[in-house]
């Protein structure tokens, strides 16, 4: 039965980390056009083998991974230890489906080692295993493929094997933080997984790990853990992908729901050598501030290549955001949304009595903090240095007495134009 009381001690550090990194890591690196591939293309177990054959990552360092992950302050990571494909990066014994590195131990080492938390990501389908449904499956390589049309899948010895091999994870590597279950559809939801039995294994070995929602629902919807009576398999939180809900996310009585969102630096998650659409540092730093306002998480992608490298557009992306942690993450780490509403000039984050005034917009003449005043101030400072910020007290801005206005002496721009961010503390 699901512990409100339990669930809450689970997830406080996940609260306070508020940023990630999801590394999408496997042998579709090779072929370099993203980790769906298999299924875009419909290749073949014996087509696809020229890949697994071919994967082999030379300049794979995961302790440089977990130095670039700390640099740009993330908190926590989740590795790929299994994509839809089938193939392992873990010693299973279970198959020999997988690398000959135990990339799984490597990652985890070398993350714990920079004191970021460590967890994995597992798919739930397996295109590789005889098992798991073909012909007529909603997004198998082999859907249409008619020499399958008639064959009869065991589905629950591929359920044994899949459980087996969560808890393989669950049982060879020490604490896990996080297991990223990816993905039901369809009827494929649920029970179906037989998730209540999965559940329990996993929690009986890893008592404080954290579930996403995606055994119970897909990443379409958010499930029971939106209700007052959660399943014991709803997760810990809510996992939508490639957008930030509009307003958050509350359950079916208005309290705020733990939610991430799972977003890629270009458009795909796995390594696809020819999209360089990467988003703007600036974007994805203005993203994570509206993320916490609103309650979330972000879990930011790299999809590193066939040799192991992080792409360079992601390591500059990774260092730029880095730049802007440095100074602002206390208005990051631990915090929250306000009661205050969204101002038009930015955001605001808020931890106890300290609001943290997120301006990504300057104005003429003083810039209005809306819906913070005057009496309530103890002080003002820019987060950055530790600079005083004084209130205005000029002709300019008292027709407007409702209204704390500040400005930065001499400055036609904002000391940080992507986010200058205030820390503004209350008055007891």
């Amino acid at each position: 039965m699901f512990d409100r009381a339990v669930y809450n001690k689970r997830v406080e550090w996940y609260k306070e980390a508020r940023f990630g990194m999801f590394i999408h890591f496997g042998a579709y690196a090779v072929p370099a056009r993203g980790e769906w591939i298999r299924s875009y293309e419909e290749i073949s177990n014996e087509d696809y083998q020229k890949y697994i054959d071919a994967f082999d990552p030379d300049d794979c360092d995961m302790k440089e991974w977990a130095k670039m992950a700390k640099k740009a302050g993330m908190k926590y990571a989740v590795l790929t230890a299994k994509h839809h494909d089938g193939y392992c990066l873990f010693d299973s014994k279970l198959t020999d489906y997988k690398t000959k590195r135990d990339f799984v131990r490597e990652f985890l080492e070398a993350f714990r080692a920079e004191g970021i938390r460590a967890g994995l990501y597992f798919s739930l389908i397996d295109w590789y295993h005889p098992d798991f449904p073909h012909y007529g499956d909603k997004q198998h390589p082999e859907r249409r493929n008619e020499a399958f049309k008639d064959t009869l899948h065991d589905f629950d010895r591929y359920l044994k094997y899949m459980h087996g091999q969560v808890e393989e994870l669950c049982t060879q590597y020490g604490p896990i933080d996080i297991m990223w279950f990816d993905f039901s559809y369809d009827n494929m939801t649920a029970e179906t997984w037989k998730a209540q039995e999965l559940v329990e294994m996993v929690r009986k070995h890893q008592p404080d790990i954290i579930l996403d929602n995606r055994l119970e629902v897909s990443g379409e919807g958010f499930g029971s853990l939106a209700t007052q009576h959660p399943t014991d398999y709803s997760g810990d939180f809510v996992s939508p992908e490639q957008v930030i809900p509009p307003y958050g996310i509350l359950d079916d009585m208005g309290n705020p729901v733990l939610w991430e969102a799972c977003i890629t630096m270009n458009d795909n998650w796995g390594y696809h050598s020819s999209d360089h659409n990467f988003k703007k540092s600036s974007t994805i730093i203005r993203k994570l501030v509206e993320c916490v306002s609103k309650g979330g998480n972000m879990i930011l992608n790299v999809g590193p290549d066939a040799r192991g490298r992080f792409p360079k557009d992601s390591i500059r992306i990774l260092n730029e955001i880095g730049e802007w942690m440095a100074d602002y993450s206390k208005s990051i780490y631990g915090c929250g949304p306000t009661e205050l509403a969204k101002p038009d000039n930015g955001r605001i984050t808020q931890r106890g009595n300290k609001l943290y005034y997120h301006i990504m917009e300057m104005s003429i003449g003083g810039i209005p903090l809306f819906g913070i005043r005057k009496e309530q101030i103890e002080s003002i400072i820019l987060l950055n240095d530790g600079t005083e910020v004084k209130v205005m007290d000029y002709w300019t801005v008292n027709n407007y007495p409702d209204i704390v206005f500040i400005n930065f002496a001499g400055a036609n721009d904002l000391p940080n134009p992507i986010d200058t961010v205030l820390e503004i503390t209350l008055k007891s």
